[in-house]
């Protein structure tokens, strides 16, 4: 039988990058259940190498801490997540990926068409709000997020 060596939470935070204190903060929201050893301290197991890293790069995307508390609620308890585990987990958020991606391309499309554009006329600029029109559909970059522009004629 193979004995599973545990890691101290030092060694967990070299091979995952995070602070001992990130380590800390992510086991008081209940997503890391580590065992105490006869002196109490903390020992991990190795999957929960696999658990931190799924939570910076769920955090890179935009998940907020509940949707990642709420995603890792679904892993197992006990053992180690297994490759169908962590697929449910992708399943579930690739929606969310693709709507990303595709903001993201349409983003770079029309920040490059502005910068590389050279028409210097504000009358067909994009990214032109004159009077703050687009205040009206919410805050935020309204045209540079993909909403169509102000229909011709429509200005007041």
């Amino acid at each position: 039988m193979v004995k599973t060596r545990l890691l101290a939470i030092g060694d967990l935070a070299r091979r995952t990058g995070l602070s001992v204190s990130a380590i800390r903060f992510y086991e008081a929201r209940g997503l890391l259940h580590p065992m105490r050893n006869a002196a109490g301290q903390r020992r991990f197991a190795r999957s929960d190498i696999r658990r931190l890293s799924f939570i910076l790069i769920a955090q890179q995307i935009g998940l907020t801490l509940e949707e990642i508390i709420r995603e890792l609620s679904r892993l197992p308890e006990g053992r180690a997540p297994n490759p169908g585990d962590w697929q449910a987990i992708s399943r579930s958020f690739r929606a969310r990926l693709d709507a990303q991606i595709a903001a993201l391309q349409r983003t770079r499309d029309r920040i490059d068409g502005c910068i590389g554009c050279g028409c210097l006329s504000l009358a067909v600029c994009a990214l032109y709000n004159p009077d703050d029109r687009a205040a009206a559909r919410g805050s935020g970059p309204r045209y540079v997020l993909g909403e169509p522009d102000e229909p011709k004629g429509a200005a007041g």
